[in-house]
């Protein structure tokens, strides 16, 4: 196994992100995407951003204190943070522009007046006033500044620093209570407000027979949970961590602020909060842009059409699930198809008088979950059910220990995993006793058990009763529930399963060494993989070496990428494709040639460092033909798009794909080719 590497031959992982984000940016800049659609593109570029500084950005600090030894130690590229923040300006940049330059006007020439940077017209403030006073005031609550020593910033919120003749306040933006927009709609116009302006405009009535000199908006992005072993070395994490613990408790990693502001305030203001370490960025007068997700517009003509979900109607709704699945694998792509059969696959384990057993892991969840409810549903008529819940799901903590008691109430055999790995896989293995018989059934999935993220999440969930990969399903179970790590005296030999901390790597190595010798012995070799996140070195150089060999290479990378393709002599043979669209790519599959009897995976794994090292993931071959045929014709028409696709060059530069061939839109193409599966079953 290689483990030298040339760290040239490696993207840097947060200017790939990066990169990633801005052509979620580029989708909003498209004047061929509907007006509201595009809009939404924003909010999820901004929404990205702000994860990025929380999770990302306390990284780049501690390693730029690193010393130049520890620095050369992790080959960390000169310059990174400047580098990182001077991408981010341009693309705040772009991302203002587009706004103000395309949306704003297109908006307005269909009498959608979005009152960005401007005034309350003099003939709605009757109504704002109305407003403020009877839902918004309630929710005020302004904070000296001089007395702010025992005041703490929500992450993220947003607030006023309001100058007064003799003091200064600071006044929250309570967005987390209202709706960010207000819609009013007068004389055959529909305006749309802004929550900070209504503020703004009425703080007279805040502070009665005050004059008011200013009102400038700020926020303060924290630090989420980093666990730095997930990239780095266990002696070099904790000289990082040691870093971060020498800042402030609540690292404050972003102080986003509107310039004007009186400057002794200002620094006031930082000594207060402890923002010296931040990182200062001057914004505009808007921040939390992510609530753009809620633009109170709804105009069928300037959203997205609508692609009717299909209903598999192979699938018998009056006879059992399981039954059918007993007969033939059954796949579900989501969301084109119906979540319905998941639900359906819970209810039916949970009901069925034959269902003795139910184990699932759940990583991710919906806040009103149906799949939970069937769960508890299941353990109260007396199921024996064991649910391993990951509590170290970042920002789904609160959710998922929720939930994990809910079920332990109720019966459920509540599993955690143990501290140093993550439960990433998705999977459910369901018993029953079926005559004298006790039947295994999964189901195995490359997204989470959640019929909220389901509907504009891309994922394939298979079920199946192959009793080679479920009965490896149970010992992985049972392994959890030891709560122990995969050492020596704890180790499985998983012989179809692919398991990340057991064979996962090992795995996908001695595949594609296969593909290298068959193109050695100039035997078809070829290798296609589709994933979310593609970081971790070995395999990556393992794909270099297959380019080198002649193996021909194609990937679907959504977001990081560290690979290089199409350098000469080392990855002349890859070509890597990004597609963003109205759903987010989110399926992982893996296809090898192996001369000609392709063998296909599925998984929640991608290839990153947390994948392969920190957590227990779990990829599953695909057997069924008909399956297998139907992935391959839905990456057939991912590989084919034009529309949607770009290329990710050797300079991590986002390559829109210009042909003259006719455009081929993949997720069009994909609904239609299940469409008229569905239709040719009827």
């Amino acid at each position: 196994m290689p483990t030298d590497f040339v760290e040239d031959s490696f993207f840097d992982r947060d200017p790939s992100w990066l990169s990633f984000n801005g052509r979620v940016l580029s989708e909003a800049a498209d004047e061929n995407v509907p007006l509201l659609e595009r809009i939404k593109f924003l909010s999820i570029f901004s929404s990205n951003l702000d994860e990025f500084y929380r999770v990302r950005m306390p990284v780049l600090f501690a390693l730029a204190k690193l010393s130049a030894k520890e620095k050369n130690h992790i080959h960390l590229s000169e310059n990174l943070l400047a580098n990182v923040n001077n991408t981010i300006r341009l693309q705040q940049q772009e991302y203002g522009a587009i706004l103000k330059d395309s949306i704003l006007p297109k908006l307005q020439s269909h009498d959608i007046h979005f009152m960005y940077g401007q005034d309350i017209p003099d003939d709605l403030r009757n109504e704002t006033t109305r407003y403020f006073l009877s839902q918004v005031l309630t929710f005020i609550q302004p904070i000296l500044l001089d007395a702010v020593d025992s005041f703490f910033p929500v992450n993220n919120a947003l607030y006023y620093l309001v100058s007064l003749a003799n003091r200064t306040m600071i006044v929250n933006i309570p967005s987390s209570n209202l709706p960010r927009f207000y819609k009013i709609v007068k004389d055959g116009k529909t305006y749309v407000l802004i929550l900070d302006d209504i503020i703004k405009e009425n703080l007279s009535h805040l502070f009665p027979d005050e004059e008011i000199i200013g009102c400038y908006s700020f926020k303060i992005t924290r630090t989420a949970e980093i666990d730095l072993k997930d990239e780095y070395a266990v002696d070099l994490a904790e000289q990082i961590e040691n870093q971060l613990q020498k800042r402030d408790a609540g690292l404050a990693t972003r102080f986003l602020y509107q310039p004007g502001a009186n400057a002794n305030s200002m620094t006031q203001l930082i000594d207060k909060l402890h923002l010296q370490n931040a990182t200062h960025v001057e914004g505009g007068q808007y921040h939390n842009l992510k609530d753009l997700a809620d633009f109170p517009i709804r105009n069928a003509a300037l959203e997205n059409d609508i692609w009717p979900t299909v209903n598999d109607i192979s699938i018998n709704q009056n006879k059992s699930l399981y039954d059918q699945i007993l007969k033939k694998d059954i796949l579900i792509n989501t969301p084109y198809q119906s979540y319905d059969n998941v639900l359906r696959f819970f209810n039916e384990a949970a009901t069925d008088p034959r269902t003795e057993e139910i184990y699932v892991t759940l990583y991710r969840v919906a806040s009103d979950s149906k799949i939970v409810n069937a769960l508890i549903t299941g353990a109260k008529n007396g199921k024996k059910v064991h649910v391993l819940v990951e509590l170290k799901a970042r920002f789904d903590e609160a959710n998922n220990i929720k939930w994990a008691k809910k079920m332990r109430e109720a019966g459920v055999n509540i599993m955690y995993s143990v501290t140093a790995l993550k439960v990433h896989a998705k999977i459910a293995l369901v018993k029953r006793r079926v005559g004298l018989r006790l039947v295994y059934t999964g189901l195995l999935a490359t997204g989470n058990f959640n019929e909220t993220t389901a509907r504009f999440y891309t994922d394939h969930i298979l079920m199946t009763a192959q009793h080679e990969l479920l009965r490896e399903m149970e010992l992985l179970f049972l392994f959890l529930a030891k709560r122990v790590k995969p050492d020596d005296g704890n180790f499985i030999n998983f012989n179809n399963l692919l398991i990340a901390q057991f064979n996962l790597q090992s795995h996908f190595i001695n595949l594609i060494d296969r593909e290298i010798s068959n193109a050695k012995k100039g035997i078809e070799a070829s290798v296609i993989i589709k994933l979310n996140n593609l970081e971790e070195k070995v395999l990556i150089t393992k794909l270099y070496e297959a380019s080198r060999a002649g193996v021909k290479i194609e990937l679907i990378v959504r977001g990081i990428c560290r690979l290089r393709s199409g350098v000469q002599g080392m990855s002349d043979n890859i070509k890597v494709k990004r597609i963003v669209d109205r759903y987010l790519e989110h399926g992982r599959i893996f296809v090898f040639r192996n001369g000609g009897k392709d063998q296909m995976f599925m998984g929640s794994a991608d290839w990153m460092n947390r994948n392969i090292y920190r957590r227990i993931e779990v990829c599953f071959p695909i057997l069924d033909s008909d399956i297998k045929a139907e992935l391959t014709a839905i990456l057939k028409l991912q590989l084919a798009d034009n529309v949607k696709a770009v290329e990710i060059n050797d300079n991590m530069i986002n390559i829109p794909i210009v042909t003259n061939a006719e455009k081929f839109h993949s997720q069009y193409r994909i609904h239609q080719l299940l469409m008229n599966k569905s239709i040719q079953h009827e």
